[in-house]
């Protein structure tokens, strides 16, 4: 009796096919919302994922600035910087970075989803986030991505 064999593929560029998502943030939970954007730029919504290789889609997410967060941590969390001198750290808390960049919360939440390594930067550059409705992207025909 012969073995079946079947042999794995990695993906690869010729195998990968890129998709373009928007998602509206409007009334989604920051946390909830970016664990799933961080999904789909990893690719592992894919039948080919491969961890080594970046086969995740594009993602838009829109609407930045009425994303929500639970429970009082528009109050309590904080963001920090260090720029790495003495009496160089800076600290915002979530109700003022929301006001003045509210792009930066989300990037920084899904980035911090990802690998921290090369890999990971490019997964994050997949990914696109505008304050109001409006996107450049509508030439590359988004799907629109409901959770």
């Amino acid at each position: 009796m012969r073995h079946l064999s079947f042999k794995t593929q990695s993906a690869n560029e010729k195998i990968v096919k890129r998709d373009w998502y928007v998602v509206d943030a409007t009334n989604q939970t920051l946390g909830r919302m970016s664990s799933k954007i961080a999904h789909i730029l990893r690719g592992k919504n894919k039948a080919y994922f491969t961890p080594h290789f970046d086969c995740g889609d594009y993602v838009i997410v829109v609407n930045s600035g009425k994303v929500v967060l639970t429970g009082n941590k528009m109050e309590d969390k904080d963001y920090q910087t260090f720029s790495g001198y003495p009496g160089g750290q800076k600290i915002e808390m979530a109700k003022e970075l929301i006001a003045r960049r509210p792009n930066l919360m989300i990037e920084r939440a899904v980035k911090g989803m990802l690998p921290k390594n090369r890999l990971g930067r490019a997964m994050a550059k997949k990914l696109f986030v505008y304050e109001t409705a409006e996107h450049p992207h509508k030439a590359q025909q988004p799907k629109d991505l409901k959770f």
